[in-house]
């Protein structure tokens, strides 16, 4: 490591008061671009010093992004995982977070059920598929999720048509931080946001559900 100018020794402490943390990463990036550096701790810095989520809440958002299946960026969980317990979190609420981002695949279906529905029907072959009616288990499948998960969307009726095995075995795993976790519901529903909007995914009709479920659950505009 080369040896750090004042201006550099400032930005560094800056950082560090500002995020509560270091990483050699940054020391590279602080040596080779300090310009650089100095926009980002204040773009990055935005949420700590004006933002009302408590620091552990951010860290537990940060974990998410992180770890979630489109990133997978293990220095940056290991990072914030150590800070959030920093900042108070338990192994519960950490757990649970890796919990709520474990179900992230399910894209690969909302996303692609709509496609082979479209598709059916340009082969003439939807006729089969509109004439199912659900049964009495699988009215029972979907009247658990919405007790579970707090909403439903016209895409999870396809889905139980087409594979009520499936949709079962989903809501199960997806029902779990809501049956046995710990964090209140709007910060569950935060997690969900975050991971829908990151730049990996911007999955946008995931990220309006979640944002809208927040706001039920006491989410602010802020």
């Amino acid at each position: 490591m080369a040896e750090l100018s004042e201006y550099q020794k400032k930005l560094k402490a800056e950082f560090i008061e500002n995020r509560g943390y270091w990483f050699p990463f940054w020391q590279q990036v602080l040596e080779m671009s300090p310009e650089f550096f100095e926009t980002y701790c204040n773009f990055s810095s935005v949420p700590w010093k004006t933002g009302p989520l408590e620091p552990k809440v951010k860290e537990m958002i940060y974990i998410a992004m992180d770890i979630a299946t489109t990133h997978l960026y293990l220095p940056g969980t290991r990072i914030h995982m150590a800070n959030a317990l920093k900042h108070g979190a338990t192994k519960e609420e950490l757990m649970e977070v890796l919990q709520i981002v474990s179900v992230l695949g399910i894209h690969s279906m909302t996303e692609g059920l709509p496609i082979l529905i479209d598709e059916l029907k340009n082969a003439d072959m939807g006729g089969e598929l509109e004439a199912i009616e659900l049964d009495e288990t699988a009215l029972a499948h979907k009247q658990e999720f919405i007790d579970n998960r707090g909403y439903w969307m016209p895409i999870w009726e396809s889905l139980l048509k087409l594979s009520p095995d499936f949709f079962k075995a989903y809501m199960d795993l997806s029902s779990v931080p809501w049956k046995t976790g710990v964090l209140e519901p709007k910060i569950k529903e935060l997690i969900y946001v975050a991971i829908d909007i990151a730049t990996t995914h911007l999955f946008l009709s995931g990220t309006r559900i979640h944002m809208r479920n927040a706001l039920k659950h006491g989410a602010t505009q802020e």
